[in-house]
């Protein structure tokens, strides 16, 4: 932890300065630099190797309702000179960064974590603000030898939990973006002028420091080990204090929140996530996710099978129980999940039941026929036999 604290200091340092003050986009028609060009091609590039990685979530559904609020919040004049579009990164981590192009990345994580439409369109509107305001051009002017430093940053960074991935992937604008953010000046206009535009919308400003306390708790739940930028805990709680700030000077809040909408756009990402904090180990995470998602979807299996493998793993005499129940109800309410099959049987071996363990393996096999661990479920067959 020690370490990646240093190496965010350190690119905190590097990143700190806007050594220019450049006006916002806000016409059809509007300008850029030559060095600002050169950083958009350089960003299709990074972008380009994005898409080519297999860490992109695709659901056009979702990203169409995605782009349909970032929609909603840039007037079109915008829209003609920075191209706005959202893509979803396979992450579990609470996170979002953008490309000066307007090209902006969503974690899974972080959509697992909202609430409702009105917390999204505060983590987009932010997220667009540093694209129309032009933070990147204005902050990579101050520094002088890029190269050597992302280089070395990159390094540094590779080996930490939940980053190493991204950072084989990210190039020298992605990785700050997504682990450094911006100096606190810029993010706090990004935060500032984001909300202005939410209110625009006509969504509810209350919403957006409630999306960066679900953030905090997890990260104090874990004791500050989220690796990313929206997990930096200063950060966080300075997030927070200026939108309870803006609530106190524009005199409270009001508007649509749209929360309906967002769950079942989201149901997806919420259980796939859940999977992902399940298999790091984020077993209090992946739990909450389980819950909800089985508050949107009760009928579906892989809630309660997740719930189940949960306590299963967990292995405390009580858990055995807890899992019991949970695989059971996941049988009852979705006969056509094989997993949760999978998991009865594991249970009934572990309890030396071999014939009920017996028939659960079978079902399993029978339901899943290309089952990637369908040796390892034979092994126990034929020990049950």
């Amino acid at each position: 932890m020690m370490r990646l604290l240093l190496v965010i200091a350190m690119l905190a340092t590097l990143c700190g300065c806007a050594t220019t003050t450049l006006p916002p986009v806000t016409t059809a028609n509007f300008t850029f630099e030559e060095d600002e060009k050169r950083l958009w091609n350089r960003s299709e590039e990074e972008e380009r190797t994005i898409a080519k990685s297999g860490i992109l979530y695709h659901d056009k559904e979702l990203e169409t309702y995605l782009n349909a609020v970032a929609r909603k919040l840039q007037p079109s004049e915008v829209y003609k000179s920075i191209q706005f579009h959202i893509h979803i990164l396979k992450n579990p981590y609470s996170n979002a960064f953008t490309f000066p192009n307007g090209n902006i990345y969503v974690h899974t994580g972080i959509l697992a974590r909202m609430d409702n439409e009105a917390q999204l369109a505060t983590l987009l509107a932010h997220e667009m603000t540093h694209a129309t305001h032009r933070h990147q051009v204005r902050e990579f002017r101050g520094l002088l030898n890029k190269s050597a430093v992302f280089a070395s940053t990159r390094s540094l960074l590779g080996g930490l939990p939940g980053v190493g991935e991204l950072t084989n992937v990210l190039g020298e604008i992605g990785t700050a973006a997504a682990l450094t953010g911006h100096s606190r000046d810029l993010e706090t206009e990004a935060d500032m002028e984001g909300i202005k535009l939410v209110v625009k919308a006509g969504y509810d400003p209350r919403e957006a420091p409630k999306l960066f306390r679900h953030i905090k708790e997890e990260l104090d739940e874990e004791e500050g080990k989220e690796p990313f930028f929206f997990g930096s805990h200063p950060r966080l709680a300075d997030r927070i204090d200026y939108y309870e700030e803006f609530l106190k000077s524009s005199g409270g809040g009001g508007g649509a929140i749209n929360a309906d909408t967002f769950r079942k756009r989201v149901a997806d990402v919420v259980i796939e996530n859940a999977f992902m904090d399940f298999r790091a180990g984020r077993f209090p995470q992946a739990q909450r996710e389980a819950e909800k998602y089985l508050e949107i979807r009760p009928k579906d299996g892989r809630g309660y099978y997740l719930l189940g493998e949960i306590a299963r793993q967990r292995g405390e005499e009580s858990d055995m129980a807890e899992a019991m129940k949970q695989f059971q109800k996941a049988v009852s309410v979705d006969p056509a999940y094989p997993d949760s099959q999978k998991g009865l049987g594991l249970l009934y071996f572990k309890e030396g039941k071999k014939s009920q363990a017996a028939k659960a393996f079978k079902a399993y096999l029978a339901k899943a026929r290309n089952a990637p661990d369908r040796s390892y479920i034979e092994d126990y067959l034929s020990q049950c036999r």
